[in-house]
Formats: structure tokens, sequence, C-alpha cells
């Protein structure tokens, strides 16, 4: 079972965010002409449901930031309850993913990290996959077994951007690892600071369906601490 999340710190500082965003900016951009496939994978168990409205709020954003960059298909993944794993088809509006999230109920279950990874790795081998999200709170597994998925995915080109809700340590150490083997990046975030969730959901979409530059003018355009960081990127 999860720890006491709400004592240590859950929400990302600023250097936490810079570093996500530095990893994000080093990752190789995908060939143009085509949409971003992004995979936003969740953990539906019963420590979620708190937060699964916000969730289904902000995930609007990550079409909005890409609907000039030539769109961005998604495909949303959850795991909950007793192995319950659903993937839907990819969906190219947001209204879509927003009815598919909407009839989610979250319940009382071990996480799947493993099956979000298997599956990943199943669809980058049928064709591009960008970038896999996974927002989550948890870990429930064998650390080993998800660092030698997470490995295959980094040789695969197919990173995994975590973003961990609270910092449970054992859920943190391994999380950290599954974005740090696959390419990817981790950050924390909790229910008092949606609006860097959305941030980064949005940046990791800008940056899939159209590169570091698309990444750099999300940044002007956002403003604020993405302004800042994306800034400090180009000066890194």
């Amino acid at each position: 079972m999860p720890s006491d999340r709400r004592d240590l710190h859950p929400v990302a500082s600023d250097g936490e965010v810079a570093a996500f965003l530095r990893k994000l900016e080093a990752t190789p951009p995908r060939p143009g002409g085509r949409r971003g496939r992004l995979i936003f994978a969740m953990d539906a168990t019963a420590s979620r449901e708190p937060t699964w409205d916000q969730a289904c709020a902000i995930q609007a954003s990550m079409f909005s930031e890409t609907a000039n960059l030539g769109g961005l298909s998604v495909q949303l993944c959850h795991f909950g309850g007793f192995l319950d794993f659903e993937a839907s088809p990819w969906c190219d509006q947001a209204r879509e993913l927003l009815g598919r999230m909407t009839r989610v109920s979250c319940s009382a279950g071990l996480t799947q990290i493993g099956r979000v990874l298997e599956h990943a790795l199943e669809e980058r081998r049928h064709g591009k996959v960008d970038a896999l999200v996974l927002v989550g709170d948890a870990m429930e597994e064998e650390p080993a077994r998800l660092a030698e998925l997470a490995g295959q995915l980094g040789l695969l080109g197919l990173p995994v951007f975590v973003f961990q809700e609270g910092r449970d340590p054992r859920a943190e150490q391994t999380l950290r690892a599954i974005a740090s083997l696959s390419g990817g990046a981790w950050c924390p975030f909790d229910a008092h600071s949606p609006e860097v969730l959305r941030d980064l959901l949005s940046a990791v979409a800008v940056f899939a369906a159209g590169g570091r530059r698309a990444l750099e003018d999300f940044g002007r355009r956002r403003g604020g601490v993405v302004l800042r960081l994306t800034q400090g990127l180009r000066r890194g």
C-alpha cells in the first residue's frame, strides 16, 4: 500500500520541472509530416479516484496546444480492479478521449505498470509512437521486470514520461528508473498543483506533435515558469 504522500513535499519544485523539461528537450524529434502519437496511461486503482476527474479536465489541453502542429493522436490506457486493463482506439479529438475517460471507474486493485509497458512495446512494433505518458501514484510490481521493459522501450526510441502523484518513496525509485531507462523523464504533482500537470502534459504533447521548436514556442505562449524553464533549456 502507498505510504502517506502528503508529508513528502509532493509538489514539483522549479528544479524538478526544469530537469523534466531538459530531458524532454533532449529526446530525439519525430519525423515531420504526420500526427504525433502519444499513449496516455493512467492508474485507475482506488487511490487515484480523488484526482481522476481533475485529470479528465486536464487532458483536453494536450489537443488544444497541438491543433496547429499537425495534430495529435492519443490512445488511453488504464488499469484497476482485479487485473482490469483496457486500451482504447487512437483518438484524434479531445471530446472522444474525454468520453472514454469519464466512463472509467476507479476500483481497488494492484498496479499493472508492466502491462502498460508491454502494450507500449507492442504498439511501437506495429507503428510509430512518439511518447508514453504514465500517470500514477504507486508501484506494487517487481522493479527488475519493469526496468527491463523500460530498457526495451528505450532501445526502440519510445520514451516514458512519468507523472507521479505524491511521493511514495518505493514507487518513486522505480518510476524514476522507468523514465530514465526509456529515455524519458519523471516529475511529481499533487491535487493542489493541477496547473503543473496540465502544463507538463501539454509540453509532452507539443513535443510529440512538433518537436523542440514547437516546445520553445509553447513556452513563450504559456509564459510563467514554463517560459523561464524553456529559455533555460536553450542556454544549457
